[in-house]
């Protein structure tokens, strides 16, 4: 295949950012978009240029780095994929390919298609985990827990952080993000003892980091690569309206007590 690429090019934060074209001959259709991204590198390494500088690791669909905006769509025209997983049979050949990276204030971009989200990082470190007991692993059937909530656990851990919701959502939200780590941990035992500080001390962080409000557009359900649902944000709003509520209550109690 034959493909024209529109991608954005920006030397640093806080450089001026441009979108660059380039046409790429000889596209299998069978390699993948991060392949076809090499190929075009090492024609642009051969020439002397500037290769574009993107992220990628795995390259599985687990560690959720290879964040790119394809025409208009985070990760591409392909649902429940990211953009290692999309391949070059989704386009035709004499294509034109928009390329950009993710966007929002919370994920700056660091050079070309490459965005910092440590912002992420930052909102797990505020409740993201769980206290346990160090030692050998406990026997597996040692702490039941019904089906229903063990399904519901695993579908919000399969959340990646990849960004894809900030960055379709027009409020550059994270609350899909949020809500999975919060709704994983709340449908199992173990994150029961920090279930009420754990919700409040997020979403503060996420706020503090600079994400949108979420006004339920459901866009963000749609790009997830692990096809998180909305059923998760119903589950954080309810957990942080619960933990307010419990803060609210002591609150009263200890000052009626001490009148």
């Amino acid at each position: 295949m034959k493909l024209t690429l529109h991608i954005w090019r920006q030397s640093g934060p806080h450089a001026k950012g441009r979108i660059e074209d380039f046409t790429l001959d000889n596209v299998s259709p069978d390699s993948s978009f991060l392949e076809m991204m090499d190929q075009l590198n090492e024609e642009l390494q051969s020439k002397g240029k500037e290769p574009v500088a993107f992220d990628s690791d795995c390259r599985e669909g687990i560690c959720g780095s290879c964040s790119m905006v394809i025409n208009g769509r985070p990760h591409g025209p392909w649902a429940g994929t990211t953009t290692c997983q999309l391949h070059m049979r989704a386009f035709k050949d004499g294509d034109e390919i928009w390329v950009e990276p993710f966007r929002a204030k919370a994920f700056p971009v660091v050079k070309d298609l490459v965005v910092d989200r440590s912002s992420f990082d930052r909102i797990i470190q505020a409740g993201g985990y769980i206290t346990v007991r160090t030692g050998s692993a406990p026997e597996a059937n040692l702490t039941p827990i019904p089906k229903a909530d063990s399904d519901t656990a695993f579908d919000a851990a399969a959340c990646i952080g990849c960004g894809a919701c900030v960055a379709v959502c027009k409020n550059a939200s994270a609350t899909l993000f949020l809500s999975a780590k919060v709704s994983h941990l709340v449908h199992v035992p173990q994150g029961e003892p920090e279930r009420m500080k754990r919700v409040k001390s997020m979403v503060e962080q996420m706020d503090e980091e600079g994400f949108g409000a979420c006004t339920n557009t459901g866009d963000c359900t749609k790009v997830c690569p692990k096809e998180i649902g909305q059923n998760h944000i119903n589950t954080l709003n309810r957990e942080y309206l619960r933990a307010v509520t419990w803060d609210n209550a002591k609150a009263a109690a200890n000052s009626g007590s001490a009148g």
